[in-house]
């Protein structure tokens, strides 16, 4: 976990999330996956035209920030979208935002405002 100096926490979970999102080529990466869809690193850079070497790298950033999970059969990796990691990142992540920033209504216990 990573405090700031007011002692709100960031999870690891929470920070990988952020990571993996911040990148426009993993946003739309990510949308591949819609509706359960099981794809390979060679899939994923045919439809978005990637170099392959490029696309490892995002999809490895993805499950290690818990929005995709994998699993291997014989040489082949399969990803898919990882529903249970990301909502526990943006449980993590909300937590996070609550105690740094409440909302107006509210009570300040310190942090942002």
């Amino acid at each position: 976990m990573q405090t700031a100096g007011s002692g709100i926490q960031l999870t690891d979970a929470a920070r990988g999330f952020l990571k993996a999102l911040a990148s426009d080529t993993r946003q739309q990466i990510l949308f591949l996956f819609e509706g359960g869809v099981e794809l390979t690193v060679s899939e994923v850079a045919e439809r978005l035209s990637l170099a392959q070497s490029a696309t490892s790298t995002h999809l490895a950033t993805l499950r290690e920030g818990g929005v995709l999970t994998s699993r291997r059969e014989w040489k082949t990796v399969y990803y898919r979208a990882n529903p249970d990691g990301a909502r526990r990142a943006l449980t993590d992540l909300q937590a996070a935002l609550a105690a740094c920033c409440p909302p107006e209504d509210s009570p300040s216990v310190g942090g942002c405002g």
